[in-house]
Order: structure tokens, then sequence, then C-alpha cells
């Protein structure tokens, strides 16, 4: 194989495989990527076994067609520290691999391409195809409620369920709940339900753009999210994921309206004062006004109002700050509306085919 390709098209690829390999791998191979040429193109792929990236780069001079898996981690600090231009890359019979940048030259030694896994097909598959910007948009909205408890494997990923011509990604740790839904511009006719894990979560929000389509095929315990010219292709997560219908509840006219920015940075400073003993932010609610304060014995305490359109009871609660943050920092309108009915019930924040559920906490 000999290929010239410009530094910062390699560069930017390569940042984009590298994301999914695990220092931790067990076959060494899996520590390599592969580069292949395919007529007047390379494809740059990677895999962990669970997830596969695989990229289309057009290229203007391939002279020598060929493929070899390269250590990526050694050659992507290679190609990022060489000077602006063009790379030559050659490839000689006993698997060294030739990097060539004007006056600069290094060697590194590759493994051949039938020790590398092979990705998964997806031929003669129903193609379902979205709006990347609504993809995106509900992914900020749901990612930061998945599990990371390991014992709970169902929920270590995202619920996305389409049907006719809604849209609905579901995420929950079990102490909260988010739920997204938006209407699509194409109908479907068929029902689609699966779980994506979390690492393939985090690669598609990293290179979902705001216009374009994504092209969703799924296979047997398989999935492939199809960005034109890179393909993520995924695990699913098998098991039910729970009733989460059951523990949304239903809407209170005495909502709470408050000013998101204002919410947000009171409880981060609340949050300051955070520790695993003593995690809960109270917040007290009276007629026009909420306070947040924060109280933790042997390090201090802090107090805040913030201005409210509410006229009902009054209502005093804790919360995970971190869990209010989450959701306040990722929603785009001015004002939000919580919903509160007292100490031992969740707090709930609707807006636009959005719900947010989150339990409270004790405080002591």
């Amino acid at each position: 194989m000999k290929i010239q390709i410009f530094k910062e098209d390699l560069l930017n690829n390569l940042q984009i495989v590298q994301n999914i390999i695990s220092p931790k791998n067990t076959l060494p191979i899996l520590s390599n990527i592969l580069l292949e040429t395919e007529n007047n193109n390379i494809k740059i792929i990677a895999t962990d076994l669970d997830i596969g990236i695989l990229i289309n780069i057009s290229a203007n001079n391939i002279q020598e067609q060929g493929a070899i898996t390269i250590p990526a981690k050694k050659f992507f600090e290679i190609v990022r520290d060489l000077p602006e231009g063009n790379i030559d890359i050659t490839v000689k019979k006993n698997n060294s691999i030739i990097i060539d940048a004007q006056k600069c030259q290094f060697k590194l030694m590759g493994l051949p391409k039938d020790e590398f896994p092979k990705l998964p097909e997806f031929k003669d598959k129903k193609v379902v195809k979205i709006e990347q910007g609504i993809l995106k948009e509900i992914l900020n909205l749901t990612y930061f409620a998945i599990s990371h408890d390991e014992t709970r494997y169902v929920l270590n990923g995202i619920l996305i369920e389409i049907k006719q011509d809604m849209l609905k990604l579901v995420a929950t740790d079990g102490r909260r709940l988010a739920v997204a839904e938006r209407k699509l511009s194409t109908p479907i006719n068929q029902e689609i339900k699966m779980i994506i894990p979390l690492k393939t979560i985090q690669e598609l929000m990293r290179n979902l753009k705001d216009e374009g389509l994504v092209s969703i095929v799924l296979g047997f315990n398989q999935v492939m999210f199809d960005l034109s010219n890179l393909l993520i292709i995924s695990r699913l997560i098998e098991g039910e994921f729970p009733n989460y219908q059951q523990v949304i509840p239903q809407a209170v006219d005495n909502k709470i309206k408050i000013n998101r920015e204002a919410f947000m940075s009171a409880l981060k400073r609340a949050s300051l004062l955070y520790t695993p003993d003593y995690q809960a932010v109270k917040l007290e609610v009276f007629k026009n006004k909420i306070v947040v304060s924060k109280s933790t014995p042997d390090i201090g305490e802090s107090r805040e109002e913030i201005d409210v359109e509410y006229g009902a009871k009054e209502i005093v609660a804790g919360f995970n700050p971190n869990y209010l943050i989450d959701v306040l920092r990722n929603l785009k309108t001015e004002d939000i509306l919580l919903e509160l009915i007292d100490s031992e019930k969740p707090g709930v924040i609707r807006h636009n085919g959005y719900v947010y559920v989150v339990l409270p906490m004790r405080l002591g």
C-alpha cells in the first residue's frame, strides 16, 4: 500500500476513531486501527468488539492499493506532531509502515489485516432516516440520566423508540428519569425499540451535526448509524427496559416558574458545600420566591433567594443539586416550570415534549 494524504484530514479522522480504543484491550489487535484503500477511498476502522467506527476519506493520491493495521495511539501521536502538509504512508512486505512528511520519517510495525475483526454487515435491512439535529438535541436531554451501575445492565444505555412519526428517547438510573420525544418529518411504517449502550451514545453525540440526515439500520442485536462518510456500528443491550410510564406523575396546576440560569447558578453555588455524606440541597418555596440553601456540618452553610412566579402552598424539599444542574444545563428555554407537591414526591420539569423526573432526598 502506498498513499498520500493531507495531515489535517488524517489527524481529524484519527481523533474520531481512537476515542473507542480502550487501553485495557485483551487482544493486541484491538489497540490497532485498520487502514485500507478501496478504489479512490481510504478507510479507517476501529473496534472494541462492542462498537466499531468506519470512516471513508476521499483520496486523490493512492499509488498502490492495500491494507494494514497500525498501533492507534502511537500513530495518532506521530501524525499530530508531524509538519503541516502532505504525509506519505508506505507499507512494506514485512508489515512495516514508513511515514514520511517533508524531511521527517517514522517507521512503525503493524499487523496484517486478516487478524483484524470484521465489522458486521447490514445488507437487505430496513433503513430509517431522521434529522441529525433532532437526534442530537434529544440525546443531550437524556444521556446524563443513564445508569453507571453495571449490575443494572439494562439501564446502562438509552431506550430509543420510533413509531410512525414519533421518536422517543428514555434514560433512567433509578433516581431520575429523562424522556424526550420529537415528531419526525417523515413517518415510518415499522416500529423500532432498542437500547443503545452509553459508549455508543457518547460517539453519536460527538459526531452528529445540526444538519443532514442519519440513517439507522437495525440488525440482529446490532445497529448501524450512517452519517454519510462515518459509520457507527454497535451491539445493543439485551433485556427489557422498565415500564417508565408508570413513574411519571400527573401534571399539577400550581407550577413554579423560575429563571433557568438564575436557578442553575444558585444550585451550583450551593453545591460547593456538597459532600458524599451531605448531598441534598434544600429548596424552600414561598409565594413568589424560592430559597436555595445548603448546610454541611463542619464545613459551612449557604442561603440564596430567587424570585419566582408561584402562588400556592409553601413547600420544603431536598434534592441532589447535580441532578437538577444536569437538566438545567441542557435545556435552552429562558424559564422552566418546576412541579413540586411535597417533600416526599418527585420534582418534575416538563417542556415541549420533554419530561424530567427526579426523586427527592432526605434533609437532615
